[in-house]
């Protein structure tokens, strides 16, 4: 659909069904603001629906439509759900007597503009709403090399907002947690939220196979690290994987 490593399109530009199917090792941040990682397996890859410049698509929890107009505007909205944080997302105890995380489900709006139709250069903006708040992104990206079938690199950096209902459901700390926890009541208010690195890579092995790889910096404001759950200023994750495409 546009020729960038981060927007996954099995169809090969044929309208029907598609379907990828693979497997993705993350290591990551514990949960936001730790300072542990760990590494997982997840499944990748999604099955999708093309009919001209549109795809419909579900990929793991998310159900969603992207479709392209003017050849450089990207549209996309997607309803996902947010799976929460758990007390025993920290090995270390780190979030003993926080209790549960909501879990939610949330919408996601995402546009994406490009100055020219080679999709060199874009614009990002996107908005992620749902029961535990709002949160607001604004980006700028770069692809790399001279391929436009969706392989190579690309970089973007963001700002990221929020509003005080997403920020207190990862770092706010009510009166009741407190006395469980032993750590300070804190609340937060909205604002600016973090500034962040995504960088993507996709490589076509054949027809059928994909190998892709992923890195996420996401660098706190100091209202966010200041807050006892905040164990470190950042959030950060590397990824890779494969996925075969039927």
């Amino acid at each position: 659909m546009v020729p960038l490593p981060s927007i996954d399109d099995f169809t090969r530009g044929n309208d029907g069904w598609a379907f990828g199917l693979g497997l993705a090792v993350e290591y990551e941040s514990a949960y936001e603001g730790s300072d542990e990682f760990g590494a997982e397996v997840d499944p990748a890859g999604a099955v999708q629906w093309r009919k001209g410049d549109n795809i419909f698509f579900w990929a793991g929890e998310a159900l969603g439509w992207r479709g392209l107009r003017s050849d450089t505007w990207l549209f996309e909205a997607v309803v996902g759900f947010d799976e929460g944080r758990e007390e025993s997302d920290s090995d270390d105890g780190r979030l003993d007597g926080l209790g549960e995380g909501d879990e939610g489900t949330e919408l996601v709006l995402q546009a994406r503009h490009a100055f020219d139709t080679d999709w060199r250069y874009w614009l990002d903006a996107r908005v992620v709403t749902g029961e535990n708040g709002s949160l607001g992104l604004f980006g700028v990206g770069h692809r790399f090399g001279g391929q436009n079938d969706g392989t190579g690199h690309e970089i973007a950096i963001a700002l990221v907002f929020h509003d005080s209902d997403y920020v207190n459901k990862d770092f706010g700390i009510d009166a009741e947690q407190s006395v469980a926890s032993g750590l300070n009541e804190t609340d937060l208010s909205g604002g600016f939220r973090s500034f962040g690195f995504n960088y993507n890579y996709r490589h076509y092995v054949n027809e059928n196979w994909q190998v892709f790889g992923e890195a996420v910096y996401e660098r706190y404001s100091s209202d966010i690290a200041d807050s006892p759950i905040a164990r470190n200023n950042y959030e950060a994750e590397v990824g890779v994987g494969f996925i075969y495409v039927f």
